[in-house]
């Protein structure tokens, strides 16, 4: 076999038509051996020679796409100082692109034996770890086009791949759970017919099924546990793990590419899989482990942590760093995603231990010609000190808006004092946004993500129910802001089923009615239900995949769910691009009158009236004519304006519509009770009677202005 020095640019393997090129970092290896793997596992080792600036490179002619590869780090193995390389462990490339296999959990994983973690475990790793795979980088793309949805036209879909076709009768068997089960036609013809311009996938960077799950006979289902940045998870994949899922994740973009969806991936750039102290060394740890790794302060024996993982990546060493701009750049220009949303975003702005939205991360994405026009949505928030910061990114990027989802439970559920709240959130969230000179879109509204209640949980519980997990109910958030509606679960009782379906459709409404960008969690639309478990990271089965085979009650909430997207398409004054102009108290209110806020009895909302206690109904004028804010042409926005009346009380309520200079009249555009309905109209100053905890939307034509 020969071996040329190769180049230390780029990092990982790079297969150029007649060889592969090797590059690794590494500032303190005295020694780093390239180990290829044939078919028989039988282990080949070169020893690389060549280093520049601490990276180590060889280039070996002829080498092909499918060969699996790993590395050994000969260093100091010095924990107390922070190092931690050792050659009898088989080490993944920080830079694979795919990678094959999954660890089991043995011992030869660890540098240490169990129950005595001083004694030094030389044993081989190789027969139980994963191996990088050299792929091969062209892909017929064809005519594919990234659909760059604005901001303010966009409703994004978080979605899990195997959930969304693991149960799907329409999808063939073989492909289910796979990249391309969910490229299926029946799967992009159901996002499509929803109205869904964006799905956010779960993580598909490769993470590691932890051993301790596997043990208890569960899985990681999530993914967030990352150990490739820049490989496809390969058990998504139904063709093979030598390559092929590269090929089959570009299909699956391509054709949500071709249906006018974009792809936005949900990625952990904050942890890796390797734990802390006593985790197993797969590859950063045993590569170079203080380069990557934030260790504490005065004892580099240990890992400093603010994601509740066991470590946190080191966000102000220039390797850390450049690893994450390569991995954004590589999914954005070679695998043609439209965008990210970053887990625990708030450790990346940790470059030391404040959180710090001016920190070098921030600094890289804002200059970054690639990265920067592609949308960024923070998760604002980790577990350390001050790691709550929602309201704080740079204006670049947008945000899950933790207090939408918090307030607009409350407001539903009937809490106190929650209206004031409920109307800033609907209108916007100026108050958290408007500061630093960001608009709606900053606020990514939600009401329900992956992590806690589904939609159908959220008013069938009032407890979580996490049996299943096998943590004794400790796991999982215990403050759900959710109501059982008079009920714990399952249900026969009528009235019951009849609130909980109503209260449904109005997390749902709200959702769309609300300025920001909105967000759907995968099967909502359709009940899905997890039993009351909040927290299914661990259960891969069908507590968490989607059940297609719906009631008839489920088809009746995805026809509403439909319903309610296509009106927040039909209306611009939905889909602002700017605040109203009125203060940023309760939504605002102001003299050019692009929005008003009424009371039931029809009188402009006075502050006694916001700071009820009891106050749990309001109306809200929208106004179509007076939008300030130009089309995409440049040319002035008209549409219909709108009167969403809300009553959160368990009572009906009547409601007297406001004066004529509002509206001379209204026509029924959508009644969350189901009882009004569409078209039926009424004049201005007429009484309304609203179901308790209903929502009915009024539309008054512009030519009626």
């Amino acid at each position: 076999m020969q071996i040329w020095p190769g180049h230390p640019y780029p990092l990982g393997a790079t297969f150029d038509g007649s060889g592969t090129n090797f590059a690794l970092f590494s500032s303190v290896a005295d020694r780093v051996e390239l180990c290829l793997f044939d078919d028989d596992d039988v282990e080949t080792r070169i020893e690389i020679e060549e280093t520049d600036a601490h990276v180590w490179h060889a280039y070996l002619p002829g080498l092909t796409p499918g060969q699996r590869y790993g590395y050994r780090v000969h260093g100091p193995y010095d924990p107390t100082n922070g190092h931690r390389c050792d050659p009898s462990k088989l080490l993944l490339d920080p830079y694979a692109k795919a990678i094959d296999g999954q660890i089991d959990g043995d011992r030869s994983l660890f540098s240490y034996y169990f129950g005595n973690e001083t004694q030094r475990n030389t044993e081989d790793s190789a027969a139980h770890m994963m191996t990088a795979v050299v792929t091969n980088p062209y892909f017929d793309w064809g005519h594919d086009r990234p659909p760059k949805h604005e901001y303010h036209n966009s409703v994004i879909y978080e979605a899990h791949v195997k959930g969304m076709s693991q149960q799907h009768p329409d999808v063939p068997d073989e492909i289910r759970g796979t990249y391309a089960g969910m490229a299926h036609p029946a799967m992009i013809d159901h996002l499509v017919d929803l109205g869904v311009t964006a799905v956010e996938l779960l993580p598909v960077h490769q993470f590691v099924n932890d051993p301790i799950l596997q043990g208890k006979g569960l899985s990681n289902y999530w993914g967030y546990n990352t150990i490739g940045f820049f490989a496809p998870h390969n058990a998504y994949s139904s063709l093979g793990a030598r390559g092929e899922q590269v090929q089959e994740f570009k299909s699956l973009v391509k054709a949500l590419h071709a249906a006018n969806i974009e792809v936005i991936l949900d990625v952990v750039y904050n942890h890796t899989a390797e734990g802390n102290h006593m985790g197993p060394t797969l590859s950063f740890r045993g590569i170079d482990n203080a380069s990557y790794y934030r260790l504490v302060d005065g004892d580099a024996a240990h890992y400093f942590d603010t994601t509740g993982t066991g470590n946190s990546l080191l966000m102000r060493s220039p390797h850390v760093l450049q690893l994450i701009m390569d991995s954004l750049r590589y999914w954005v220009t070679e695998m043609h995603v439209d965008g990210f949303r970053f887990d625990l975003a708030a450790t990346l702005a940790r470059q030391f231990h404040e959180v710090d939205k001016l920190s070098a991360f921030f600094d890289l994405i804002q200059q970054d010609p690639v990265i920067s026009q592609v949308k960024l949505i923070a998760e604002p928030w980790d577990v350390g000190d001050g790691g709550y910061q929602v309201g704080e990114f740079p204006p670049l990027w947008t945000e899950w808006n933790g207090k939408y989802r918090d307030d607009v439970r409350d407001f539903w559920r009937g809490e106190p004092s929650s209206l004031a709240e409920f109307a800033s959130r609907i209108t916007g969230s100026s108050d958290l946004y408007g500061h630093s000179g960001r608009s709606p879109i900053a606020s990514i509204n939600f009401v329900i993500a992956h992590d806690g209640f589904t939609l159908n949980d959220l008013v069938s519980y009032n407890e979580k129910h996490n049996e299943a997990n096998g943590e004794g109910g400790a796991d999982g958030e215990s403050n759900n802001s959710s109501w059982n509606c008079g009920a714990e679960g399952p249900t026969k009782d009528k009235e019951v089923m009849r609130l909980r379906h109503r209260q449904r459709r109005n997390f749902l409404a709200t959702l769309m009615l609300s300025q920001g960008v909105p967000m759907i969690c995968h099967g909502d639309e359709l009940g899905r239900t997890q039993l009351g478990n909040n927290n299914g990271y661990c259960q891969d089965n069908a507590l968490t995949w989607i059940d297609w085979d719906l009631s008839k009650d489920d088809a009746a909430l995805l026809e509403f769910t439909r319903q309610v997207v296509k009106m927040r398409k039909d209306h611009a004054v939905l889909r602002r691009r700017r605040f109203f102009r009125g203060s940023a108290d309760h939504g605002g209110e102001s003299g050019i009158g692009d929005i008003a806020w009424f009371s039931p009895l029809g009188e402009h909302m006075s502050n006694e009236d916001w700071n009820h206690a009891y106050a749990r109904s309001v109306m809200v004028f929208l106004n179509g004519e007076k939008i300030f804010e130009p089309g995409p042409r440049g040319e002035r926005i008209v549409d219909d304006s709108l009167l969403v009346l809300l009553n959160a009380h368990a009572s009906d309520l009547d409601f007297v519509l406001p004066p004529a200079a509002y509206g001379k009249q209204w026509s029924a555009l959508l009644d969350t009770d189901e009882h009004l309905k569409p078209g039926t109209t009424f004049r201005a100053g007429t009484t309304v009677t609203l179901e308790g905890h209903s929502v009915v939307v009024l539309v008054r034509s512009s030519q009626e202005a």
